[in-house]
């Protein structure tokens, strides 16, 4: 499929509809480069001291793009990919030759084809949908998998749609190919109880549980690393939220008096959140599992292999 194909017409079987997607994506690009840094990057940032939020969202890019061993790959898949920030670092900077990237939001893709980047391929498209003409070598996924189950849904229900996730990523990449993933998700919070504002801000969605991601997971990948980022989160949204309070006349311009302030309730909600761990932010490192190890029945020997010769040799 190339960049200049409509939307799958296939309907999404797990998570958040199109029309949910762009509900909150498609308010215009200009609101979001009001208050955004100038990648226009629209999740966690990677705080370092003396940082500000361009230099933390580049080190954020670099630090999911060198685990997922995409540097130097020939190709790269960005599932979620926003304005498109990944796929120009990918191309400019870490020497990847192509960079395809899905996303559900009409106004994303046509903001990234107008920097028409060379080598990359953006898709208006879900990623149950995706066929891509050749093997992956990497995947990276930030801030999309939170759109991956829906409200309502039962513990089932959304880990067999994270597991789909996962046997799509699976299917896609080389042997050995690595997945970096980056979510929201619960901590400390009764998601029996959802609130009425998070869910017209997010209409159709809802987070996962780290439990979660790793069930879904099991068999397909091996987790490598994972790190718990939620006062980086907290930095970002209060960033958000003073740059948008900053430009604010403008926004009201694009946006309105109402819905600027539904922005502002909504990054101060969710700083807030974070700050009590209600929710948390987590980075996972995955590794494509090539070759599940099979269980012998009890009292068969089982072909150690180059494991015997390695222990022998110690």
């Amino acid at each position: 499929m190339s960049d200049t194909q409509s939307p799958s017409t296939g309907s999404a079987v797990h998570g958040a509809s199109p029309k949910a997607i762009q509900n909150h994506y498609d308010v215009g690009n200009a609101f979001y480069r009001l208050w955004l840094d100038r990648t226009s990057t629209y999740s966690c940032a990677l705080w370092e001291p003396g940082d500000d939020l361009d230099a933390a969202q580049l080190r954020k890019l670099d630090f999911h793009i060198e685990q997922a061993g995409a540097s130097g790959a020939k190709r790269v898949l960005d599932v979620g990919c926003g304005w498109g920030s990944l796929l120009a670092r990918l191309t400019s900077v870490h020497g990847v030759p192509n960079a395809v990237g899905l996303t559900l939001s009409q106004e994303q893709a046509d903001w990234v084809r107008s920097l028409q980047l060379p080598g990359v391929d953006v898709r208006l498209e879900n990623w149950q949908d995706h066929q891509p003409v050749a093997p992956y070598d990497a995947i990276v996924s930030i801030g999309a998998f939170e759109h991956f189950a829906r409200l309502g849904e039962s513990e089932e229900e959304k880990v067999a749609g994270y597991r789909s996730f996962f046997e799509h990523c699976h299917r896609w990449l080389t042997p050995g190919g690595g997945l970096s993933l980056q979510t929201i998700t619960y901590e400390n919070f009764d998601e029996s109880r959802p609130n009425a504002f998070v869910a017209d801000i997010f209409p159709e969605s809802d987070l996962p549980r780290i439990a979660q991601i790793a069930k879904a997971s099991e068999g397909l990948f091996e987790v490598v690393r994972m790190r718990q980022d939620g006062e980086q989160y907290e930095r970002t949204l209060k960033q958000w939220l003073y740059n948008l309070k900053a430009r604010r006349d403008e926004a009201v311009a694009i946006r309105g008096e109402a819905g600027v302030k539904r922005y502002e309730k909504y990054l101060a909600m969710f700083a807030v959140a974070f700050h009590l761990r209600g929710m948390n932010l987590a980075r996972f490192t995955f590794r494509r599992i090539d070759q599940q190890i099979q269980r012998q029945p009890r009292g068969q020997a089982t072909d150690t292999g180059g494991v015997a010769t390695a222990l022998e040799a110690a």
